[in-house]
């Protein structure tokens, strides 16, 4: 390993990306060569200091004082974290390498996993900031993702070959995979580190298969959610073995869909979905309408788009969107509670319960613009955005679509598994 030359590469994609890209995209390389050479290395900074973190600087918790986890329980987080962090990175190229040709690319692992590497840097870098105080570290962790994606989107067009009017769709692709795997680590780490420390804790020699959640609660959906990864998984090798393209195509779409938490479903078909895009909506005509379902990896979403205004110059759009088999995602956000209110000086933004549905608003005075959206059945969203006299507006033209029809229809195209 060349010391400077890894040093000189870091230096490169974080300050001269556009320049630095064609290189890379150029130089030989093999698997061995980015995991010895680079990857092992800047993959390491994150898992050492959030062992320095934890372990021997503490978390401050108001009013419970500085907290720190036993250097075991420590060294394990930080050993089986970094050993995933490998693993997601090689399993995110494979997926890029995937997606290449439903974004005009061209498939190549080895670019793939280059492109992977090296959009991963800053994020890497930006752990040196986990010794700092909370406040600071995540910053600079926010400050490395978001740079990351840019470094990501640059780097595509070099990689992948894909066409620069494409690479923001593959880049936005991407990155969501980024974090559902990102999710899935931090998930087993937590698992098998908690179950680890618990065992240290007890001295009880209860076996795992006697311990049950409420299917209904959080851990019993995150339960859930990992026996359905496993069957995927199991699936997906048994398809392998057998050679038989079309039952490897079917697994595929059953482990991705595992990975979005939402099993294999078919979304709405175009014509199932134009129904609910009314002809006015808020007492305004529709000028425009599009619907369309799109395909990758067995992967299936459905969105339909509308557009309505009058001659005063008012206008709302809608949206209408099937999740498919990424519906899991929804499923994990309302059990994970996400809530939350904000207020500027000239309006607001919120998200909240009503009736078991997500709901989402935000309202700016000074534009008399918002949007008001719903999430139906755990796999549609509803959304109406544009100007009005108030949010009620909004809210009263979204009451105009068939709802309750479309709520209906959420378990339409779910395959048992």
């Amino acid at each position: 390993m060349d010391l400077n030359k890894l040093i000189a590469r870091v230096k490169n994609i974080l300050l001269a990306p556009k320049t630095e890209w064609p290189v890379i995209a150029d130089e030989p390389a093999t698997v061995a060569d980015l995991y010895k050479n680079y990857i092992v290395i800047l993959a390491a900074i994150p898992a050492v200091l959030t062992f320095v973190k934890l372990s021997l600087i503490g978390v401050s918790m108001p009013f419970a004082g500085t907290i720190r986890i036993g250097i075991g329980s420590g060294l394990a987080n930080a050993i089986i974290g970094y050993l995933l962090g490998l693993a997601s990175i090689y399993i995110l190229a494979l997926i890029v390498d995937a997606l290449a040709p439903s974004f005009g690319g061209q498939k190549s692992q080895i670019q793939a996993l280059k492109t992977c590497t090296y959009a991963y840097t800053a994020s890497w870098v930006a752990g040196i900031g986990l010794i700092l105080p909370l406040g600071l570290s995540t910053l600079l962790a926010i400050a490395g993702g978001i740079y990351g994606i840019y470094l990501l989107y640059l780097g595509l067009p070099h990689t992948m070959k894909s066409p620069q009017d494409r690479s923001a769709g593959y880049t936005a692709v991407t990155v969501i995979l980024a974090i559902v795997i990102g999710f899935i680590v931090s998930l087993v780490v937590g698992t098998v580190v908690g179950v680890g420390t618990m065992a240290g804790l007890s001295s009880s020699s209860s076996s795992s298969s006697d311990v049950k959640f409420d299917e209904d609660s959080t851990l019993g959906k995150l339960e859930k959610y990992a026996e359905n990864m496993e069957a995927a998984g199991k699936k997906m090798e048994a398809a392998q073995k057998s050679g038989d393209s079309k039952a490897q195509q079917d697994a595929m779409a059953g482990v991705m869909g595992a990975v979005f938490g939402g099993g294999a479903v078919e979304s709405l078909a175009p014509d199932r979905l134009k129904p609910f895009i009314p002809e006015s909506l808020g007492g305004k005509p529709r000028t425009n309408i599009s619907v369309e379902r799109n395909n990758a990896m067995g992967m299936q979403i459905s969105e339909a788009r509308a557009s309505f205004s009058n001659e005063s110059g008012g206008s709302i759009d809608l949206e209408i969107t099937d999740m498919g088999s990424a519906k899991g995602l929804i499923g994990l956000a309302n059990f994970a509670g996400v809530e939350g209110e904000k207020e500027t000086a000239t309006g607001y933004e919120k998200t909240y319960r009503q009736d078991g549905r997500i709901i989402s608003e935000s309202w700016d005075r000074s534009s008399s613009y918002g949007h008001y959206s719903i999430v139906l059945g755990e796999r549609f969203t509803v959304k109406v955005q544009g100007n009005a006299g108030s949010i009620n507006e909004l809210k009263a033209a979204l009451g105009e679509i068939n709802l309750a029809g479309l709520e209906r229809l959420r378990g339409e195209g779910v395959k048992k598994q």
